[in-house]
């Protein structure tokens, strides 16, 4: 059918005033003649059905403004019904109506075509599928802003080999609920509750549960991190390791502070070792040969310690000049720094700083430094000064200090990773150490290289067959969540415990419903069953509440509000503890013996009572809670990222010739002077936030720091420090205006 305009304007006024129904009237500003009038110049004689739709729509978004956000509503609610009409035609379907229904058939349609897995069907009969179906909510689709739903109709609803998406939005939400809930006593029950806080969007799980959930190969987890050894064996395994973990969509972290540096010898031939540089290269061109199925290339951050002896050269991987063929252009550097390091660029910036060789430590001395932190780390790295075996290569701290801004400047990393803090803040220390972070930096776990044993020669009816025998590490695997702080009233206890208990519990289910790439993700998965808990919608959530990111309001909220989520977590695992059993090395845990409680003061009549809880009942997860970036998902809840402030309150995103606004959530003239960009936000409120949460997380936070062009070295110095003299574990990307960096969409949660 052709559009005739002079004979079709009351066609045209009626989808108009099915678009703003809603927003009209919340708003008479929202008048749909005002959006029939914006027509004018985009609707030509002879315009298709098809075109019409997407140029009212494209209308709708220009409309859109600061002031006026809610335009955005009127385009979602017209893109839901092009939806509806794609899908329903990319099934074969006539009923251009469908709506939800036959959901059974389906699953069935969709496991033929390879594209859910079986298990679906092998765990729910058609009676339970029908009833999952009846409580399917459709409204709920209107609950996405236009940028959240075209987010999630490219990237996360099914598509078959054509790129033809055959899924709702509801029906994903509920496909994802039905796996994390399969394995459950009452499995409908648990399918029901996770999606109803998924489908609300008062929660998100992150990008890989969401994409890979149902499907046959099912990596759900985002973050891995490898340790690797100082061998031919272990580089090689860590680099197989990676290509696994990032052909299924995971993002990776490598700590290399084992390896040995440039110059040092190889079996006692001096000046052999080429350095981690090399090496580092491969992973560099790993990350974009596997490049998880044309959608983008692997993501990998590579983490070395602040006196590993190539840590000048490791700083100019990204830089724009240099030596290109010593570039690593797109690997993620960053930083392990000890105590130590602060504390000489605060009070002695002229003091000599000592970088050596691991290998030359280690061959010395007999044990590694890495192994060691805090009090006993210095004591150590003392002594490995004094000893002459082991070459040292010295550097002025302020020298040292400016390599690192310079970087940081120009690229946004090196990422940090403050590893004394860490680890003395591990509630696991008695089974091991923290060496680095993730790709993201909120993930800091228990960590160990693998050991190779041996490689063995068998004969099987004729068959040469040669099995590789090692000794599995800690390889760090983390499942993640976020609950969407701007979408609920946090101060609703019943409900923040209601969200919190539900999201553990999706996320320990992934734990044994995944996809394991790698054989020692799913030992270390099994051993420490860690999850990572963490927000979106944080500047969101502040602007609900009337408070200023700039004042002490904000930081007392926020330390009633993280101290809840954290009993609320405590308490849930201990209580799936109860039905499942604990994790395997609770015992001589901080939880066990009462030290995570002493360490952060947690006192009060419901942390005595639940301390005596866990150490009699355990808990199921060694590590609960970690804030990871949340780009993606955040969009798709259509909140603000992680706990950033917002960048701009207002802009137009281009892509491919598609203008679509990027409005700041729920503003209004009532509360426009609290979504403060985050360049205008003093950073120091920024750390004394970050730190006020980082108390009640187990784990770490993707912290920014946001810098103009006024920033001096030494601001951003005094930035660095302070951070480290508050406590915080970590910081991510130091973001400035005429800086782009990337996201990680692996850890987007």
């Amino acid at each position: 059918m052709k559009y005739k305009i002079s004979f079709e304007i009351d066609k045209l006024n009626e989808i108009c005033e099915f678009a703003c129904e809603d927003i009209y009237k919340e708003n008479e500003i929202y008048n749909p003649k005002r959006l029939l009038k914006s027509l004018d110049n985009v609707i030509r004689e002879g315009i298709s059905d098809k075109d019409l739709l997407k140029s009212i729509i494209q209308c709708a978004l220009e409309l859109t403004n600061a002031l006026e956000p809610k335009w955005e509503f009127a385009a979602t609610k017209l893109y839901m019904h092009s939806l509806y009409n794609k899908v329903s035609s990319n099934r074969g379907i006539e009923n251009k109506d469908m709506g939800y229904n036959n959901l059974y058939d389906l699953i069935n349609s969709l496991t033929d075509m390879n594209l859910y897995g079986k298990y679906i069907l092998e765990n729910y009969n058609k009676d339970e599928i029908d009833e999952l179906e009846k409580y399917i909510v459709p409204s709920r689709d209107y609950l996405f802003t236009y940028s959240g739903i075209n987010l999630l109709y490219k990237r996360y609803l099914i598509q078959n080999g054509d790129k033809k998406v055959l899924e709702l939005p509801q029906e994903m939400f509920m496909g994802i609920s039905m796996h994390l809930a399969m394995k459950e006593k009452d499995k409908l029950y648990w399918a029901k509750r996770f999606y109803d806080v998924l489908s609300t969007l008062k929660a998100t799980m992150a990008t890989p549960t969401m994409s890979n959930a149902r499907k046959p190969y099912h990596q759900l987890s985002s973050c891995f991190i490898d340790t690797v050894s100082d061998s031919l064996q272990g580089i090689y395994k860590s680099l197989d390791n990676f290509a696994k973990v990032s052909k299924f969509g995971g993002g990776m972290g490598i700590y290399m502070g084992k390896v040995r540096a440039l110059g040092s010898d190889i079996r006692n031939y001096k000046g052999a070792s080429g350095g981690v540089i090399p090496w580092i290269k491969l992973f560099n061109d790993t990350a974009i040969a596997v490049d998880q199925l044309g959608m983008r290339t692997g993501s990998v951050s590579i983490w070395l310690d602040a006196w590993h002896r190539d840590l000048p050269e490791f700083l100019q991987l990204k830089t724009n000049n240099g030596d290109d063929r010593k570039k690593a252009h797109d690997v993620f550097p960053g930083i392990a720094y000890p105590d130590l390091f602060w504390k000489l660029a605060e009070n002695d910036i002229n003091a000599t700083w000592y970088m050596m060789c691991p290998h030359e430590i280690k061959k010395a001395k007999g044990y590694e430094l890495c192994d060691f932190y805090g009090e006993e780390w210095e004591k150590t790295y003392y002594e490995c000064i004094e000893d002459p075996n082991i070459e040292k290569r010295e550097i002025i701290v302020k020298d040292l200090v400016k390599l690192i801004i310079k970087s940081a400047s120009e690229t946004g990393t090196p990422f940090t990773f403050n590893r004394d803090i860490s680890n003395k803040l591990n509630p696991n220390k008695h089974k091991g150490m923290i060496y680095s972070s993730n790709l993201c930096t909120e993930i800091m776990q228990n960590m160990s290289a693998l050991e190779f044993i041996q490689e063995e020669i068998q004969d099987e009816n004729g068959d040469t067959i040669i099995i590789e025998k090692n000794k599995s590490g800690d390889f760090v695997v983390c499942n993640l969540s976020s609950i969407v702080l701007g979408r609920i009233d946090v101060t609703d206890l019943k409900e923040l415990e209601h969200i919190v208990e539900t999201q553990i519990r999706a996320m320990d289910n992934v734990i044994d419903l995944n996809y394991y790439s790698v054989p020692y993700a799913k030992v270390t998965n099994a051993s420490y069953r860690s999850i990572g808990l963490g927000t979106s919608g944080y500047h969101h959530m502040l602007v609900n509440n009337n408070i200023d990111f700039e004042s002490d309001e904000h930081i007392a909220f926020v330390d009633t509000l993280y101290e809840n989520i954290n009993y609320f977590a405590i308490k849930a695992s201990m209580n799936i503890a109860k039905e499942k059993g604990g994790y395997k090395h609770f015992k001589g845990s901080d939880f066990q013996t009462g030290e995570y409680f002493d360490l952060r003061n947690y006192n009060s009549d419901r942390w005595n009572d639940l301390r005596s809880l866990v150490s009699k009942n355990s808990i199921r997860n060694a590590y609960l809670l970690a804030v990871a970036p949340n780009g993606s998902t955040a969009a798709i809840a259509g909140t603000t990222e992680g706990i950033d402030p917002i960048m701009n309150r207002f802009y137009f995103e281009e892509k491919k010739g598609i203008i679509t606004p990027k409005v700041a959530p729920d503003i209004n003239e009532e509360n426009f002077h609290l979504y403060k960009s985050a360049y205008e936000i003093h950073q120091h409120w920024s750390i004394k936030a970050n730190a006020t949460r980082q108390k009640h997380i187990d784990q770490s936070q993707s912290f920014n720091l946001y810098i103009t062009t006024s920033y001096t070295m030494r601001q951003i110095l005094n930035l660095y420090i302070d951070a480290f003299k508050q406590g915080i574990k970590s910081i991510y990307y130091v973001r400035s205006k005429s800086l782009v960096v990337e996201s990680c969409e692996s850890c987007s949660v």
